[in-house]
């Protein structure tokens, strides 16, 4: 198997990776690992996917696991579900966020119920990788954040990664999990590089941690996939004001690690909630209540919330406007910071 362009894995190992590349890798050795492992969605064979992820798997592995499939999403997580329930692992890719909606109903009538309509008897583990949230200059049905539709289905796990370590790690886990997971991947960080060798990927762990990014006193920035490198640009900016932010990476958002996160604010006694989704419904209003519940005689200030507008996604050139950027997140701590004083 090649990676981008031409160079083999070998050769790629001594050098920075992306996470497009840590995702292909951690595709190529599950299949490697498990025959049961099959890829399936609309030209992740031939074309190895609209983002490239999957290039190389068809040629290694062959079309009967590498699959092309029609511009039906679907049947393509409908056929998932038949697989699965033969016995197989399919890792279906949704070529976009949007453009997953039509399988909703394959994905919350079955692959999200079946495990507990069977009494366990009947596992589905689906692995759906869904290319998510905005950065790259997309349009409409390119750039949604679609996450709270997923967490709010009880059955599923739902994971995104911020690092090319996590892409690896994460996904890993995802394809050995026997419950289904929405595997949620941030474009605008597919290219982003990091040290990590290809010949010694990261170890597996398992889905469900998060993880501190940043430690710091003054505040906790919460957050997830696209979002984690704002706020990690923001903590550094913030040192400006005399503010020390800690940055915590949740990685899962179901299961959701209260443990970390509370410990986190416990420490600081103020938190805000980064994210690219919407902010009336998103997920940063279920956060905020596990938070409160968990850390109310802690905290100094409400939790606050820095998320996208409440709007369809707009177009490119406004995007910048839309998606939370650093002086959006530093505002969210001096409001902090004036509720305390006050």
């Amino acid at each position: 198997m090649t990676g981008v362009g031409t160079l083999p894995l070998a050769a790629e190992a001594a050098k920075p990776a992306t996470m497009a590349q840590a995702l292909r890798r951690a595709m190529r050795d599950a299949m490697a690992a498990d025959p049961s492992v099959h890829v399936l969605g609309e030209d992740v064979g031939t074309l190895g996917g609209v983002f490239r992820i999957t290039d190389g798997l068809a040629a290694e592995f062959g079309d009967e696991r590498c699959t092309d499939t029609p511009l039906a999403e679907a049947g393509i997580l409908g056929a998932a579900v038949g697989m699965a329930m033969y016995g197989l692992r399919p890792v279906v890719e949704m070529q976009f966020d949007a453009f997953a909606y039509p399988s909703f109903e394959q994905l919350i009538s079955h692959v999200a119920k079946m495990r507990n309509r069977t009494r366990g008897a009947m596992p589905l583990p689906i692995t759906v990788r869904v290319p998510y949230g905005g950065g790259i200059g997309g349009v409409e049905h390119h750039s949604d954040s679609s996450e709270a539709y997923y967490m709010a289905t009880p059955g599923l796990h739902v994971v995104t990664p911020a690092t090319v370590a996590d892409a690896y790690g994460l996904l890993r886990a995802a394809i050995a999990s026997d419950d289904p997971v929405v595997f949620l991947e941030p474009k605008r960080l597919y290219w982003s590089k990091a040290p990590w060798s290809q010949d010694a990927p990261a170890e597996v762990e398992p889905i469900g941690r998060a993880v501190v990014r940043r430690s710091g006193r003054t505040a906790t920035l919460i957050t997830y996939g696209p979002s984690v490198p704002v706020c990690l640009e923001a903590a550094e900016a913030a040192q400006e004001e005399g503010w020390d932010l800690e940055v915590v990476d949740l990685r899962s958002l179901v299961p959701f690690d209260d443990e970390t996160v509370a410990a986190s604010v416990r420490r600081t006694g103020r938190a805000v909630v980064v994210h690219e989704s919407t902010g009336f419904g998103g997920p940063g209003g279920e956060i905020a209540a596990r938070v409160t519940e968990r850390c109310f005689h802690h905290l100094e200030a409400p939790v606050l919330r820095v998320a996208g507008f409440d709007i369809p996604y707009p177009p490119p050139m406004l995007e910048r406007h839309h998606l939370p950027g650093v002086d959006r997140v530093l505002d969210a701590v001096a409001r902090l910071q004036w509720e305390t004083e006050n």
